[in-house]
C-alpha cells in the first residue's frame, strides 16, 4: 500500500517484556498481553505478516526497512533477516514447499525464498506495486493484488503466472471465497468493492461505497456470507452481505485500520488500528453484532495477524520516539 512513510529513530537494546507492559485491555473481551518482542533493527512502516505453524515463526514484511524479518515466537527472538527488498508489503508462508513468497511494492517483483536457508529461488515479475497476498493450499494457488488494478493468480508449485484479472484500480485487501468461487476486492481509489468470478476470471459486480470511503481492510465469514470491511473515512466497520452487496450493519471504529480478522470459533472480529487500539466486535448471528471493547496498543500499530492454531493475535508496532519496533502477542481466552 502506498502511503507517506515516517522514519523513526530507535536505539534500544534487544530485550523482551512480558505481560505488564503499557498495553492494557479496555474491553469486555479476554485479551491478555503475553509477550512483547523487540525488533531493534527495524525502522519505518511495517506491513503484513505470515506464520509457519510447524516451526512457530512469524514472518514480517518490514516495508520501510526493506527487509523481511523472521521471528521465533518460542525463543522470542529475531532469527533471520532478508535484506535489500523493495518495499515488501505482502508475505505468505507455503508449508508444502517450505517457501516464503514476498510481494514487493517498490518494483512489483515477487521473490520466493527457501524458508530453511533463506536463499532466493525464483522471482515472479508483475507490472508494479505487488501488495496483498493470499494462498489457497487446496488448489496450490497464490493470489497477488498488484499495479494500477489487477489480481495475479500464480501456480504455487512452479511459481508461474496462470492469469491476471483486470480491476479498475489498485487492489487493497481482498478475500477468496472458495464456496461461491468469488474474490471480493477492496478498490478504494474507485470507492468500491469489486467481485471476481473465479470460473470466468472476470469482474462480475461492483459495489459502490456509500456509507464511508477508503475501504482498505477486509475479512470474510464464508459460512454466513458476510464481509467485514474496515474504512478509514469516516472510520467505520461495515458488515456486508456477500450475496447482495447490501450493508447489514455498521459501527464506528478507531482511525487508520489496516487489518481485520474473523475468529470463527469465538465469533469475534478483530481490527488493528493505527490510532493505537485493537477494536473487538462480537457476532451474535449473521445479522446482529455488538461492540466488545478495545485493547490499547501503540500509535501506528495497524497491521496484525490472527493465528487460529494458537488463539493469538500478533500486532506489529513501528518504532517511535524512545520506542523500538516490536511485536505484541495477545492470548485470546
Amino acid at each position: 500500500m502506498k502511503h507517506p512513510q515516517l522514519l523513526f529513530a530507535a536505539f534500544i537494546s534487544t530485550s523482551i517484556f512480558f505481560s505488564g507492559c503499557n498495553a492494557q485491555s479496555k474491553s469486555q473481551n479476554s485479551f491478555k498481553l503475553s509477550a512483547t518482542i523487540l525488533l531493534p533493527s527495524v525502522s519505518g512502516r511495517i506491513d503484513h505478516l505470515s506464520f509457519d505453524n510447524k516451526h512457530q515463526i512469524v514472518f514480517i514484511a518490514a516495508l520501510g526497512n526493506n527487509t523481511l524479518e523472521a521471528v521465533d515466537i518460542k525463543s522470542k527472538k529475531v532469527i533471520r533477516t532478508i535484506k535489500n527488498l523493495k518495499e515488501p508489503q505482502g508475505v505468505v508462508f507455503i508449508p508444502e514447499s517450505n517457501s516464503l513468497f514476498i510481494a514487493n511494492g517498490g518494483n512489483g517483483e515477487c521473490d520466493v525464498y527457501n524458508a530453511e536457508n533463506f536463499q532466493k529461488t525464483v522471482t515472479v515479475k508483475l507490472s508494479g506495486d505487488a501488495d496483498n497476498v493470499r494462498y489457497d493450499a487446496a488448489d496450490k494457488k497464490i493470489y497477488v493484488g498488484f499495479g494500477d488494478g489487477g489480481i495475479a493468480i500464480i501456480d504455487a508449485t512452479i511459481f508461474k503466472v496462470i492469469t491476471e484479472i483486470k480491476l479498475s484500480g489498485h487492489p487493497e485487501s481482498f478475500q477468496v471465497d472458495k464456496t461461491s468461487k468469488k474474490i471480493f476486492v477492496n478498490v478504494p481509489d474507485q470507492e468500491q468493492i469489486e467481485v471476481i468470478d473465479l470460473e470466468t476470471n472476470s469482474v462480475i459486480n461492483k459495489w459502490k461505497m456509500t456509507e464511508a470511503k477508503a475501504n482498505f481492510s477486509m475479512a470474510l465469514d464464508a459460512i454466513n456470507h458476510r464481509l467485514f470491511v474496515g474504512c478509514r473515512r469516516s472510520p467505520i466497520l461495515l458488515i456486508i452481505d456477500t450475496q447482495t452487496g447490501q450493508t447489514i450493519s455498521s459501527f464506528s471504529i478507531n482511525s487508520d485500520v489496516d487489518d481485520i480478522f474473523y475468529n470463527t470459533v469465538k465469533k469475534e472480529i478483530y481490527l488493528s488500528c493505527g490510532a493505537g487500539y485493537i477494536d473487538v466486535f462480537k457476532q451474535i448471528n449473521a445479522n446482529s453484532y455488538v461492540a466488545n471493547g478495545k485493547v490499547s496498543t501503540h500509535s501506528g500499530a495497524r497491521t496484525s495477524l490472527f493465528i487460529p492454531e494458537l488463539n493469538q493475535l500478533i500486532v506489529a508496532s513501528p518504532s517511535g520516539f524512545n520506542r523500538s519496533a516490536s511485536l505484541s502477542i495477545y492470548d485470546i481466552k
